[in-house]
């Protein structure tokens, strides 16, 4: 519904009297008498004027009813009724007003405690009334319209849509047959609504956009040929049209033919920035990007301080490990928005991509001051602060990290974000090997949100290296039985009974779940081999390591790759595994203890 029924019942009451002339007040009822004259002389001069403009007077010329005691005390007990929660008795007390006097306004106003009350097929009825009593009324119109579309008698506002494009000057027509459109495109039976958009513009076939809407219209239906074909129409008519070929994009058959479509038009017309906008957007999404570059490039020789075309530009030249140049592109779009204190755009992403630009580097105090350019309270203030705790990790401030986070819970609007800072500020401490107090700052998470099964799993895992097994074990199960469908709980609890080398059968159940849940993830085959290992299965878990760090060279399942190769008596192939785990994480912790452990060397 394009305007929302939403008035204060105390001016509604006012609006509602008014409608009715004042009786026994003499000077009241004179003034309303001058009144009357007054409008009875402009409304002669409309008649000579116009026979459109009598017929709309006529028709939407308020009824002259006397303000009795009876409408008086209806209107009254209503809004009293309403504002007491008796939707009901108000609705058809003010509905059965609406009929007695023929005043649209009481319509309306029967149409707003429907609305309010969440009754649509009432709301219908009451708009129903006041569209008759007011038919050149907009608002009545479009708030008829609105609801129609949710009902199952979309057929009826046929007659009506073709009369008010009838009326309608020829400038406006144009315009209002897109607005309809839209408007049908929301109706429940969208068979039906095309139906009624093709029979109430098939006099306006000369028109661009008659064939723009029918070709929205099929397309919503899935008929893409009719969609191309008034696409192709609305072309011919006028070729240098954006909107035309940005529809003849949307329905072509396939990315490939549309990219064409959008990539020739250009080359005719190639100052045509929403075309060029749009084509530069699907070739982003189409992973095209030194292509798209140059689209935004292009576009940027047009508005050099254009905000959107600035931040696509430091994020694809990032993408593309550009990084000088993505960080020009994101300071200037930030120097855009600073000039620019109207634009509400949140500044928080270009702002963390240049601090991980500024790290990539190895330069953490830039990282850092690119995050002192957001401001507490602004959009993505809590992301921010989240960043700002990881680079000071970096640096070994745990303890200046944890500050940062703890300033960003004053800001935090809701549960997702105080949920983000639990677990941030819990991971910060678990990678400083501070595993108690990880384990603190999630036990006072849960404590918040005892069913939060993410918290739930992270102070398992704290509880395992604390070696708190049975506690571990107990969160693990009370996370299968919130999440049954959460694969790593089953996953860890039967990884952790196999690395303990305890009640392999119940390991290997577990592990098989969680791989029959998720047969691609890494870690559960690389800990179905772990358990088949563990069993003796050597074959078998080989088999199962090497599909493992196939699927992820992760360094951890490239140790126990390693391990079931030495065991097997593959100690070359082995020792070529480790190596690589070395190379890419030298001080890996599980690479040393197990080296140790087989007196190995890479």
């Amino acid at each position: 519904m394009k305007k929302t029924i939403a008035l204060l019942t105390s001016s509604l009451l006012l609006t509602a009297c008014a409608s009715f002339q004042q009786s026994g007040d003499k000077a009241n009822a004179e003034a309303a008498q001058d009144k009357k004259t007054a409008s009875a002389k402009s409304a002669a001069a409309a008649r000579k004027k116009s026979p459109k403009a009598k017929a709309q007077q006529q028709d939407d010329t308020l009824p002259a009813v006397e303000l009795s005691e009876d409408i008086l005390y209806k209107v009254l007990t209503a809004e009293i009724a309403f504002q007491r929660g008796q939707w009901q008795s108000a609705y058809v007390t003010i509905l059965s007003a609406a009929q007695q006097t023929r005043d649209p306004r009481l319509a309306k106003r029967a149409a707003e405690i429907a609305i309010t009350a969440r009754q649509p097929s009432e709301a219908l009825v009451a708009v129903r009334l006041w569209t008759e009593l007011a038919p050149h009324s907009d608002e009545a119109l479009q708030n008829y319209l609105g609801l129609i579309m949710l009902s199952d008698s979309v057929d009826e506002i046929e007659p009506l849509l073709t009369q008010r494009l009838a009326d309608a000057a020829p400038q406006a027509r144009g315009p209002m047959i897109l607005q309809i459109q839209r408007l049908l495109v929301r109706a429940k039976d969208k068979q039906a609504s095309f139906a009624i958009l093709q029979k109430v513009t098939q006099p306006y076939g000369d028109l661009l956009e008659t064939h723009l809407a029918l070709a929205q219209g099929a397309f919503s239906v899935g008929d893409t040929t009719y969609a191309q074909r008034e696409a192709r129409a609305a072309l011919k008519i006028k070729p240098d049209s954006e909107l035309a070929i940005l529809t003849a994009a949307q329905v072509a058959p396939d990315t490939k033919e549309a990219t064409k479509l959008i990539s020739e038009f250009l080359r005719k017309y190639p100052d045509s920035r929403e075309v060029r906008i749009a084509y530069a957007r699907s070739l982003v999404e189409q992973k095209n990007y030194k292509e798209a570059r140059a689209q935004f490039e292009a576009l940027l020789k047009e508005d050099g301080e254009d905000p959107t075309t600035l931040f696509a530009l430091g994020v694809l030249s990032a993408q593309t490990d550009q990084l000088k140049d993505a960080e020009n592109y994101l300071q200037r779009y930030l120097q855009v928005l600073a000039s620019q204190p109207e634009d509400d755009r949140d500044p928080s992403q270009a702002i963390l991509l240049l601090s991980r630009i500024a790290e990539e580097r190895k330069d953490y105090d830039g990282a850092l001051r690119y995050l002192d350019q957001a401001e507490p309270g602004s959009d993505g203030y809590v992301n921010i602060q989240v960043r700002r705790a990881q680079l000071l990790a970096r640096k070994s401030d745990i303890d200046g990290a944890r500050k940062a986070l703890e300033a960003a819970q004053s800001e935090s609007a809701n549960d997702a974000e105080q949920l983000q800072l639990v677990q941030a500020e819990s991971l910060l401490l678990r990678d400083a090997n501070r595993n108690q107090e990880a384990a603190d700052v999630l036990k006072g998470g849960i404590d918040r949100f005892p069913n939060n099964t993410d918290l739930l799993y992270d102070y398992a895992m704290v509880l395992e290296k604390l070696g708190k097994y049975d506690e571990m074990e107990k969160t693990l199960r009370r996370v299968m039985k919130l999440a049954p469908g959460n694969q790593h709980a089953y996953n860890a609890l039967g990884y952790s009974l196999a690395d303990r080398n305890i009640r392999l059968p119940e390991a290997l159940e577990l592990i098989q779940k969680a791989a029959d849940m998720a047969p691609e993830d890494a870690f559960i085959a690389d800990s179905l081999g772990w358990i088949q290992f563990r069993m003796g299965k050597l074959e078998q878990a080989e088999t199962q390591m090497r599909r493992a760090y196939a699927l992820r060279p992760d360094p951890e399942i490239g140790v126990h790759l390693g391990e079931v190769l030495w065991t097997r008596g593959k100690q070359d192939e082995a020792r070529q595994v480790w190596r690589e785990v070395q190379a890419k994480d030298p001080d890996n912790e599980v690479l040393k203890s197990t080296l140790a452990r087989l007196n190995a060397k890479p």
